[in-house]
């Protein structure tokens, strides 16, 4: 009886809010610091698009030129072979990484070791000269008879060579990142699966990696971008992508900058279609993890929050 009068005014006093919102404190340093950036930011555009030095119309006559697409084209090739050749080499090692094995795990680990901590260019020159370490190579039974034998060199092109040093690097990373997203799923859920019956496959197809792509996904997205730019370092074996393609044309046409915007623009193109499409398979595995969505970037940039109108509570029938 003591609890009835206080509930009564509480239900009251929410039947007469009507609408409200919460604002944020006065950020006057934020304004100002918002103001400056977009005054640089429009002297920044204005200089480049009104020096003459950029020679525009220079760009625009080699954007589609038929070297420069097929450079392009041949980028693209390098990331999704690379990629995939990757993914898949990746998660054989991180399956290792997360063995009972011993064996398997120092060998995945010094894998890792090796290519995270040695620098990709280095990586892709080694494996270009590795005819001076290995002249020729052999199949055969060890200490019996050789079935094939050939010279490196024959087998050992600059596509082979970019494909396999990218791949092999990716690989390194890619392994750590599925590790991690399989080592995010909790393990008592395994345990329960186990409990129920289920196969260790079907526990990895059914439990295991649809909870561990929310984790995946974002981190993959970003090393498809990282993997993206660094073909350009295959320039450095005359393999002709992008870069070298623009290289190959100002060399000969000593209209260094004009080339190398080219290249810029169409990385920055190709790079915000991948964002798009990174951002398109986060929301789709991120489903059912947001309870709600993070504030606008209005919000973000004036620290005032809008909150919907409070709805009123319902009467409690009396007993």
């Amino acid at each position: 009886m003591t609890s009835a009068a206080p509930r009564a005014s509480v239900d009251s006093l929410l039947h007469e809010v009507k609408d409200y919102r919460v604002i944020g404190r006065p950020r006057p340093f934020m304004w100002l610091a918002t103001v400056v950036v977009i005054a640089l930011t429009v002297a920044v555009a204005v200089s480049i698009v009104t020096n003459p030095r950029f020679e525009w119309d220079v760009v625009w006559q080699y954007f589609t030129s038929g070297s420069v697409l097929q450079g392009l084209w041949k980028t693209i090739e390098l990331t999704i072979v690379s990629m995939v050749i990757g993914i898949i080499i990746g998660l054989v090692i991180a399956l290792m990484r997360v063995s009972d094995n011993k064996v398997l795990n120092a060998v995945a680990g010094a894998y890792v070791w090796f290519f995270r901590g040695t620098p990709l260019l280095v990586q892709l020159v080694l494996l270009y000269n590795i005819s001076a370490l290995y002249p020729s190579i052999s199949i055969g039974i060890p200490f019996g008879p050789t079935f094939f034998e050939g010279n490196v060199n024959d087998f050992v092109t600059p596509y082979v060579v970019a494909v396999a040093a990218l791949a092999l690097n990716e690989a390194a990373y890619m392994a750590e990142i599925i590790r991690g997203g399989l080592l995010s799923v909790d393990g008592g859920q395994i345990e329960a699966s186990k409990a129920l019956g289920m196969s260790g496959g079907r526990t990895m197809r059914r439990i295991v990696i649809p909870q561990a792509m929310r984790f995946i996904i974002p981190p993959t997205g970003n090393e498809v971008l990282s993997l993206l730019k660094s073909t350009s370092l295959v320039s450095v074996i005359a393999l002709p992508e992008l870069l070298y393609s623009v290289q190959v044309i100002y060399s000969r046409t000593f209209e260094t900058i004009p080339l190398l915007m080219v290249a810029t623009i169409w990385y920055l193109i190709v790079t915000s279609i991948l964002m798009i499409g990174q951002n398109a398979l986060e929301r789709f595995y991120s489903r059912g993890s947001q309870r709600t969505s993070g504030p606008g970037s209005l919000q973000r940039l004036t620290g005032i929050r809008f909150r919907r109108p409070a709805q009123p509570a319902r009467e409690e029938a009396s007993a």
